[in-house]
């Protein structure tokens, strides 16, 4: 079977076959410290359970279900990476009616409007040593990732009133619709508005798929991960080569229309019906190795019930989160703001690549390194993210200062520490959820993994609020 009907607690309806659960307190061993000793022992348990699996599930459902999460992940995040890789851009457009009489029409059909995929820098402020736009890239930033933020803070209330395949269906016609809108924009106001589509698809999906993970085996976070890292690669390596090729923006924008079909597909027949007696792939060892967040967790616990949880019960669950919630906010906040407010600033005069081109170098590589780092669960887990947000805001530190005294002699350098950025990115992501999924009772998973995916997405937000300001200070510097 598909999921076509909504097989899957979420259409609510089904909720009713599971009994509300008691109001449960926090763990007596706190939180998030409490339970890292014992997450050891529930990863040696998952290690040696595993070859079980195929007991618990039919092979062949076992890899729909990978391949249909892989590809979830990959479509879902594919149109936000697209219009982040055109941010630069995007903008572009803006400069180029301030410095022409006349905009053609291939200059104003598309979120690029290049005729040339690699024209020649106009600077904006001839006084400043930076090649700036007269907008930081950091507003496709906010437009891409401000209504993902309003609907993850929102989701927790009411999100799970309506059922997943109406979800899905709204996600996948505003990543079409974003494709659009920006192909055949006439102005950047226009391109924005197809930006914000962009964010809403994302968002509504990165909530929704993550919550369905949830009812099925752990194994499926890891696929998901690895298929939003794809998306990253994917989406800028095929801006960077299309638009680098001499392709028209326009047709490039246009070709991705087939990724809002296939992620409809993926989960509408791909994706096979969880066993509800077992959603969670765990048997009975694995689950009496795992420390719970929260405490008084029941044998009758089962995924779908955390909607029935009380404000209270939803509000420990979230304290429970926040030791993996701030180093993840962290991490991200970082990256993006290197990615949206230093890349522009990061311009190498010295090489045959143009600004454009360079900023798109930069967005691929990043990808690439997310992909990477999304794609390692199976080789190895990182407990604590803490770690991960430290380095990521030294290499922002880092990147910061060199654009302030140019003191890097190299491009290759800077893309070698791009590279790393996006490893630590990625790890950060998928390690986190995958030891909410570890520490997390069947009872709250399914919650859990909805509130803590705004980690990300809050991180994104204060980056780009922040590297707004700093792009004009910087601008304006001789």
């Amino acid at each position: 079977m598909s999921p076509v009907t909504d097989p899957l607690p979420p259409g609510q309806s089904q909720l009713a076959d599971f009994e509300p659960f008691g109001a449960s307190e926090l763990d007596a061993m706190g939180g998030c410290e409490g339970s890292r000793w014992r997450l050891l022992d529930s990863e040696r348990e998952e290690t040696t359970s595993e070859p079980q699996a195929p007991l618990l599930e039919p092979q062949s459902a076992h890899w729909k279900n990978a391949v249909g999460f892989w590809l979830l992940g990959l479509c879902n995040n594919f149109s936000y990476v697209v219009m982040l890789s055109a941010a630069h851009d995007i903008l572009r457009q803006e400069r180029a009616s301030g410095n022409q009489s006349h905009v053609s029409a291939s200059l104003s059909t598309s979120a690029t409007t290049m005729v040339d995929p690699s024209p020649m820098p106009i600077p904006h402020n001839s006084s400043s040593r930076f090649d700036c736009n007269s907008l930081s890239t950091a507003a496709v930033l906010l437009a891409d990732i401000l209504p993902t933020l309003i609907i993850k803070l929102l989701a927790p209330l009411g999100l799970h009133l309506l059922p997943y395949s109406p979800r899905v269906l709204v996600s996948g016609a505003c990543s079409a619709g974003s494709f659009i809108l920006v192909a055949f924009s006439h102005s950047v106001a226009i391109s924005l508005c197809g930006v914000v589509l962009a964010s809403i698809s994302s968002g509504l999906g990165e909530v929704t798929f993550l919550s369905l993970t949830a009812f099925y085996p752990r194994a499926v976070i890891s696929w998901w991960s690895s298929g939003t890292g794809g998306a990253g690669l994917l989406g800028a390596l095929s801006y960077l080569g299309l638009t680098q090729a001499g392709l028209s923006p326009q047709h490039t924008l246009l070709s991705m229309l087939g990724i809002p079909a296939l992620l409809l597909a993926s989960y509408f027949l791909l994706l096979t019906s969880p066993e509800p007696q077992d959603p969670g792939g765990e048997d009975e060892a694995e689950t009496a190795a795992r420390q719970p967040l929260i405490g008084s967790e029941t044998s009758e616990s089962k995924p779908g019930s955390s909607w029935n949880l009380s404000l209270q019960e939803r509000w420990m669950v979230f304290k429970g989160l926040l030791c993996y919630i701030v180093p993840l906010v962290l991490v991200y906040f970082a990256e993006y703001f290197i990615n949206q407010g230093l890349f522009e600033l990061l311009f190498f005069r010295n090489t045959s690549l143009s600004h454009a081109q360079q900023y798109r170098w930069y967005q691929m590589l990043y990808q690439a390194g997310v992909f990477a780092s999304r794609s390692s669960l199976r080789c190895f887990h990182i407990r604590f993210i803490w770690v991960l947000a430290l380095l990521q805001c030294l290499n922002l530190a880092f990147l910061l200062a060199d654009v302030l005294l140019t003191f890097l002699p190299s491009i290759y350098i800077v893309f070698l520490i791009i590279l790393y950025e996006g490893l630590l990115g990625g790890a950060a992501y998928v390690n986190t959820f995958h030891n909410i999924a570890l520490e997390t009772s069947d009872q709250h998973r399914e919650f859990a993994m909805a509130a803590a995916c705004i980690s990300d997405t809050l991180g994104i937000s204060l980056s780009g609020v922040l590297a707004l300001p700093l792009h004009d200070f910087l601008c304006q510097l001789p």
